[in-house]
């Protein structure tokens, strides 16, 4: 495989401790754009990822996804053989990613203090469920845990209905790109002389918390308690997801003054677009129900192909509800690269996600799909300095692994 030598984080050496979603989801995020990512993975299994959701010939299509442009070492940690291996790495190191619950890195000897001793300009970014300190820090935490301590499960879903999730790990997403925006800022002090590493502590449930916007406050000085409001937008009117003639539904978001105006033009109610009442966002929120329901009398008239051609003719921001077969058709997606066509280790051709952001000098690449599982431990290990004859015994003893032969071979 070539290495990664292009992107704005050429030259940053990246070490991940992690499984699952965020910790990969944010390494991968960096090495997308450059970062030299060594992901560190237990012998026999690796990353849970590996198996989870749809499979092909016994990999997760989304394992080939989240560790793209990385490279697999498998370690034991447990032992003080793998234990010195990443002593090792560090000492190179820019950043390490970490998912552990707290605490299990210092009863490795890998804590903080630690690994600051041997390189005082590491950023060493910890994704944890609570946090590295207070009362629930040693709580296992996953995302969806996140998503209900932070408040969002609360708000999500209709009203007359248990609260919803969406199908996705928006939890988990949310911290990975925290702990990106954190390891960057970390990063840039570092690297401008004003300072050394430090760690860059991520919460899952306070980057959930960090997206919930005017809650607090309203809260506090209001007494207000968001509830759960369906497919609208609490406050903002009028912005809801409406059905159409043929079953399918659209998104309209008409809280613009003006805005709210063309749309009334637009579905034959003129009265309402001139209404004074309605004249501002205030009025508007007061009397959503009225709106919303004109609304949907004249979206249930045609279907979505017409509606959408309507209200892009009025220019009101509006959008169909896509699933994945419109995503990977849409000509929006695909002049701006969004669906990358990649070939799988036995040839198979298959669509992945593109590259966000868009960068226009130091863009993004995908270089290579996830590895396999410590496919790049000799390598790995030679570059720190282990022998040929070290790097046997190591293999020998079950501190590391690689896989056999002829499983090698792409």
């Amino acid at each position: 495989m070539d290495e990664a030598t292009h992107g704005p984080l050429a030259g940053i050496r990246v070490v991940e401790l992690g499984n699952l979603i965020a910790a990969p989801f944010a390494a991968r995020l960096m090495a997308e754009f450059g970062a030299e990512v060594i992901k560190v993975e237990s012998p026999g299994e690796g990353d849970p990822l590996r198996k989870w959701r749809k499979l092909h010939k016994g990999t997760s299509l989304w394992w080939y996804l989240q560790s793209r442009n990385k490279k697999s070492i498998a370690i034991n940690m447990r032992t003080a053989e793998g234990q010195e291996i990443v002593r090792r790495m560090v000492r190179e190191a820019d950043v390490l990613i970490e998912n552990f619950r707290p605490g299990t890195l210092e009863r490795w000897g890998l804590g903080w203090e630690a690994l600051k001793a041997i390189n005082p300009n590491l950023v060493m970014v910890r994704i944890s469920g609570f946090g590295q300190d207070g009362p629930y820090r040693e709580r296992p935490g996953f995302g969806a845990v996140g998503e209900a301590m932070g408040g969002m499960r609360f708000t999500s879903g209709d009203p007359d209905r248990p609260p919803a999730r969406t199908g996705i790990s928006i939890g988990d997403s949310l911290s990975a790109l925290h702990a990106v925006i954190g390891a960057l800022m970390a990063l840039i002090r570092v690297k401008t002389g004003h300072g050394g590493g430090q760690v860059v502590d991520v919460s899952l449930y306070e980057s959930v918390f960090n997206m919930m916007e005017s809650l607090v406050p309203e809260y506090d000085l209001l007494g207000h308690v968001r509830q759960r409001s369906g497919g609208a937008l609490p406050g903002i009117a009028p912005s809801n997801t409406y059905p159409t003639r043929d079953g399918a539904y659209v998104v309209v978001a008409g809280n613009g003054d003006a805005i709210f105006k063309r749309l009334m033009t637009a579905i034959g109610r003129d009265d309402l677009g001139n209404d004074p009442r309605l004249a501002s966002n205030e009025g508007r929120a007061a009397h959503a129900s009225e709106l919303d329901g004109a609304i949907a009398d004249w979206t249930r008239r045609f279907p979505i192909e017409e509606v959408v051609a309507v209200l892009d003719k009025a220019d009101v921001p509006n959008s169909r509800i896509y699933s994945v077969e419109d995503i990977v058709r849409d000509p929006q997606y695909l002049a701006r690269e969004m669906i990358l066509p990649s070939i799988l280790p036995d040839g198979t051709q298959v669509k992945m996600p593109g590259i966000v952001p868009k960068l226009s000098e130091t863009p993004g690449s995908v270089n290579w799909l996830g590895p396999r599982l410590g496919e790049n431990t000799a390598d790995v290990l030679a570059g720190l300095g282990y022998g040929a004859a070290e790097i046997e015994a190591l293999l020998a003893s079950g501190a590391v692994a690689q896989p056999a032969p002829e499983e090698t071979a792409s």
